[in-house]
């Protein structure tokens, strides 16, 4: 028989700069989601800004080409969920993808107890996280200890809980009048990077007496895309039939990504001069990490303001780094 064809050679990759608001699908771990779509533009280099469980679903911002130079400052931001907890049952990964380890009775429940147990879990907290997560310990993610079998102490932690709120009460409602569904809480959460949704809803269930779980997590939004259009995978495939250059037309570019930086602006030979690694002595404002832009308002990159107001380059785009060497000279 002769050879197959090998499908990983179909792919023809080139260099694309943007960022793509993905509407991650139930299933998908977010490196199988951004590999689905680096092949669809067929970008070079790519990555995503902040992992989503497989169980989870919404915004996942791909960065690709210069864009992944600032992908750490998008990872770290504020981050909005909706979220349904089931009560009284507690599973090994504080999901419904786990096993369950025990079930409870959930005692009488009224709005002032939950609300109370909610705002006890708000505000900067120490919190643990799942011990399957991503999280390393000597190098290797916890989960792979986990699914091991092997003992795992994960350290708790401060997180910033900006809201965690009480959504719909129907099922709170149905429970106080005797029904034998589900009891679950919809629930809405504000938080800062390196939270997780698990660990609130299994620490919402323990502050309740009977355990709990997540059942459905969705993502809304990640600063600083507070109302975004996401793409679904559905929809881009659809877009790619008709050419890369439908698909090119979901891509944002680099700026919007980087309003949350202040902004300081530079002339074209101060560009050239940051753009071969030299500092200006400014002064520039404020002091601290700081987007740079040049008079047109297009994007440079990253940079440092230090406590004299000189600003030093740190992660610039390939553009700014492209432009024809110039004598150095005072900033």
């Amino acid at each position: 028989m002769g050879r197959q064809p090998s499908m990983r050679n179909k792919t023809r990759f080139r260099e694309l700069d943007g960022i793509l608001l993905l509407d991650k699908p139930q299933g998908l771990s977010s490196n199988q989601a951004l590999q689905r779509v680096r092949h669809l533009f067929g970008a070079r280099k790519a990555g995503h800004t902040g992992s989503l469980d497989p169980l989870a679903t919404g915004l996942l911002p791909i960065c690709f080409g210069e864009a992944t130079k600032i992908a750490g400052g998008l990872l770290g931001a504020r981050k909005a969920y909706d979220t349904v907890a089931r009560l009284g049952v507690v599973t090994d990964t504080d999901d419904a993808e786990g096993q369950v380890l025990r079930e409870r009775p959930v005692p009488p429940l009224d709005i002032p107890t939950l609300d109370a147990a909610l705002s006890a879990l708000t505000g900067r907290i120490l919190q643990r996280p799942p011990i399957y997560s991503a999280l390393k310990q000597g190098g290797e993610p916890l989960y792979a200890k986990a699914r091991r079998g092997e003992a795992v102490h994960v350290e708790p932690r401060e997180v910033d809980v900006h809201a965690f709120e009480l959504r719909a009460t129907d099922d709170l409602l149905d429970q106080l009048l005797g029904s034998e569904k589900p009891r679950l809480l919809r629930l809405h959460v504000e938080c800062g990077s390196g939270t997780y949704v698990r660990s609130l809803v299994r620490d919402l269930g323990e502050s309740l007496g009977c355990g709990a779980h997540v059942t459905v997590l969705r993502r809304l939004w990640v600063d600083p895309f507070r109302d975004p259009r996401m793409w679904t995978l559905q929809e881009l495939e659809a877009l790619a039939a008709r050419g890369r250059h439908s698909l090119d037309a979901c891509l944002l570019p680099l700026e919007q990504g980087m309003v949350a930086w202040a902004a300081v602006e530079v002339s074209d030979p101060q560009a050239r001069r940051l753009g071969h690694g030299q500092d200006l002595t400014g002064p520039f404002e404020p002091e601290g990490e700081v987007a740079i832009l040049d008079r047109s308002g297009r994007a440079l990159g990253l940079g440092l303001v230090d406590g004299q107001g000189r600003l030093h380059p740190r992660r610039l785009f390939s553009w700014a780094c492209a432009q024809p060497a110039m004598a150095p000279s005072p900033g």
